[in-house]
């Protein structure tokens, strides 16, 4: 959550974010905890179509603590990845509510960590397998011949109700500890493995997975094996991936893929897939082959996940984060075009990217590895899940800004900046690292425009930035002595669409000050690629650009797909088309893109659910010596609008219904918070124009509650006798509620 002034409390970020221990856990478990309602489910991408043919490319799995009041590194690349592992050397590792959400929007799995290192990690291992220890004199109730490890399921209940809770979809479990009980403990952690895997499906979902690190072997030993092999087989089997570390030899790979081939298919209980294998990569470089940096595409080549077919665990991707914010001139949009670079290339197409030289390890053969390749090449794009199943919206926040917008205006700029996974939205996967402009009509007969991107955080509808798209014309490309206009088509989201469903597409954007040429703009969806052979009927509901505030302007668009097709999906890319006048000297034009979303269209006649708020509520932190500490809740309804002149049906077997209505209820991206003093006379007080900015939900995982710290709130505010506070919501169809659909509530100093 985005918030104003700066030293915050921790408490903003939520409860227990982590515990150093699995006693703490158990103090935890202790309690009654209630279902974070902030967390959005994970619902998985669609197979499209055009995905089919290379449904067996490796995977990428991901991981990486951030301030509201400062900028920190993010994860932008989606789009390529299928699971992300929130990391921390803490006994269980939570990932925070904003970082599940960022990655659930976008059809990627969000895991914790469970790690065991140290001496005090030797005995809490133990204590995995046994459970919780009692504070009663117990003993068994006979003699008992049975002298092996016992297996207690506790902590995996634990493990996955806290999964369940949060709204988490697993573990990575990494034991680097020797095991004191040697084999026998390896046997029984192995069986534990599989307890766990048991309860997270049952409790979080058939997705949940449980990811094993290699580290100990079957002995006890802590002994990285750098591949699958005998000797960690048993804690794979149980486990839904394998997880190598980093250290391996350029031949790795190839004797892993060999060998999950000779398994007895017999003694595997679910099958295994070589995608199942994630073979580490350090981007820092530490022992890999190749380096790390610039340089690993060196070591994602050996891996070869398109064609051997083996996934990669990526350690440390914020390294170029961590490398470079503490050089001179060091600015997010420096670091941004670093990342960039590293992930998709070089902005200019066909610029050399410099990488770093490498020498091979002792008894290591040199290996030609060709030019750099950036990471995002060896992985699959994939679509975010199909928007009738969950809407698509963006408002192309990388997670970080300088300032707070909604509906255009300026509400808030931060010196420091602001970092929140939990309002990160796609950047726009077909844009980067330049855009792919096309004609529309008549390709070949003039240049496309010279195309570029940037993300504007001084001028932004809705969060902390907008999509900025650079266009350069030539006078012959926009048709100069002619009379027919030139549509641009620039493509900017990949999707998964539903053949015969229909979707509204809703588009806001401007056209930058200082441009110098007319456009009209519209939304549209197109097939995947010039040569698709899928053609969408897409009808604008809106003839005219609608105006908005501060020179922002909105445009919708039905689209819907009405050939007959096998697949179940479509792949397809959202963009926009830019008419270009007929006759005009050459010029550039800055077109912000403030916000693009997508949604299945209701039936026609169906009575909508309109969003609206229906109560606020306030209490206070009894433990504050703050006059207005407290948490600030509230209740979302819906609107179905005046009923108006009913006519009941003459015959009671009419089979049409009277009304229709829509049974989808609304649903929230956000809430916005306001604060505004009432004046000394404790009766007055302005309009709710006039509030304060104060924050928006999404930090602690809470979706309609709001922890009010006193660092959030204005001096005069502070002083005031009587303040009231506001929330504002916005829908996961980017619409902001107006204050009439919005409430208040009203709370007296102690």
């Amino acid at each position: 959550m985005p918030l104003h002034g700066v030293n915050h409390s921790d408490t903003a970020r939520g409860d227990a974010p982590y515990f150093k221990s699995l006693a703490d856990l158990d103090a935890w478990a202790s309690k009654p905890h209630r279902k974070l309602d902030g967390v959005s489910r994970f619902i998985a991408r669609q197979p499209a179509h055009a995905y089919a043919a290379s449904d067996n490319r490796g995977k990428l799995l991901g991981g990486y603590s951030e301030k509201p009041s400062s900028l920190a590194y993010t994860f932008n690349f989606w789009s390529h990845c299928d699971t992300f592992i929130y990391f921390s050397h803490h006994r269980v590792t939570i990932p925070p509510a904003g970082w599940v959400n960022a990655a659930h929007r976008q059809g990627v799995k969000m895991l914790g960590t469970l790690i065991f290192e140290h001496t005090e990690g030797a005995s809490d291992c133990l204590r995995l397998l046994v459970g919780r220890l009692p504070q009663s004199k117990t003993g068994p109730a006979a003699q008992s011949a049975d002298n092996s490890f016992p297996l207690s399921p506790h902590y995996a209940r634990l493990l996955a109700d806290l999964a369940l809770e949060r709204g988490f979809d697993g573990y990575l479990l990494n034991v680097e500890v020797p095991l004191v009980g040697r084999a026998e403990q390896a046997r029984a952690l192995a069986a534990w493995i599989a307890v766990l895997d048991s309860e997270l499906k049952h409790k979080v979902g058939s997705h949940a997975e449980t990811i094993w690190y290699d580290s100990v072997v079957v002995t006890g030993d802590l002994r990285w094996q750098d591949r699958l092999n005998n000797y960690n087989l048993p804690f794979f089997l149980p486990s839904t991936g394998f997880f190598t570390n980093y250290t391996w030899r350029p031949n790795y790979p190839s004797l892993v893929a060999q060998y999950l081939f000779t398994l007895d298919t017999a003694l595997v209980k679910v099958p295994k897939r070589l995608q199942d294998i994630y073979v580490g990569i350090d981007v820092w470089g530490r022992g890999q082959h190749g380096g790390g940096g610039f340089g690993s595409y060196r070591a994602l080549a050996h891996i070869d996940p398109e064609f051997l077919g083996l996934s990669v665990a990526l350690f440390g991707p914020a390294w170029s984060w961590e490398t470079e914010q503490d050089k001179p001139g060091f600015s997010w949009e420096t670091w941004w075009a670093y990342e960039r670079k590293l992930w998709l290339g070089p902005q200019v197409q066909d610029e050399v990217v410099e990488v770093p030289p490498y020498e091979p390890r002792a008894g290591e053969p040199d290996c030609e590895h060709g030019d750099f390749a950036p990471i995002a090449s060896f992985f699959l794009r994939r679509a975010p899940p199909d928007p009738k199943d969950l809407p698509f919206l963006t408002y192309f926040s990388p997670g970080v800004g300088h300032a707070w917008f909604v509906g255009g205006a300026k509400l808030d700029g931060m010196e420091s900046g602001w970092t929140d996974l939990d309002k990160t939205t796609s950047l726009g996967d077909l844009i980067w690292p330049r855009p792919s402009p096309r004609w529309l009509e008549n390709e070949g007969a003039s240049p496309v425009p010279t195309a570029s991107t940037s993300l504007c955080m001084t001028d932004a509808w809705l969060g902390g930035s907008s999509l900025n798209i650079s266009l350069s014309v030539a006078a012959e490309e926009n048709g100069t002595g002619g009379s027919t206009p030139r549509t641009l088509w620039i493509p900017i989201q990949t999707l998964t669409l539903t053949p015969h469903v229909s979707y509204t597409v809703t588009l806001v954007y401007k056209i930058a000050s200082g441009s110098t040429l007319a456009l009209e703009v519209v939304p549209s969806v197109k097939g995947l690629g010039a040569s698709s052979p899928h053609s969408f009927d897409a009808r604008q509901k809106t003839p005219q650009s609608s105006g908005l505030p501060h020179g922002w302007a909105t445009r919708t668009a039905e689209i819907i797909l009405p050939n007959e097709h096998p697949s179940p999906a479509i792949s397809a890319e959202l963009g926009l088309e830019v008419c270009l006048p007929a006759s005009a000297a050459a010029g550039i034009v800055d077109l912000l893109v403030g916000l693009l979303s997508v949604h299945q269209t209701p039936d026609p006649g169906a009575v909508i659910q309109q969003p609206k708020i229906l109560w606020a509520d306030y209490a206070r932190q009894p433990t504050s010596t703050s006059a207005f500490a407290g948490t600030f809740s509230w209740e979302i309804a819906a609107s179905l609008g005046p009923l108006g002149g009913i006519t009941l049906a003459t015959d009671p077997e009419d089979p049409t219904p009277l009304w229709k209505v829509d049974p989808t209820f609304p649903a929230f991206a956000f809430f916005n918070v306001y604060v505004q003093a009432y004046q000394p006379d404790g009766r007055t007080i302005g309009s709710a124009d006039s509030a304060t900015w104060i924050g928006t939900t999404g930090l602690d995982g809470w979706q309609k509650s709001f922890r009010v710290d006193p660092a959030c709130l204005p001096p005069p505010v502070l002083q005031a006798k009587t303040v009231r506070f506001y929330v504002q919501g916005v829908t996961d169809h980017g619409e902001i509620l107006t204050w009439d659909k919005c409430v208040f509530v009203d709370v007296q100093s102690a």
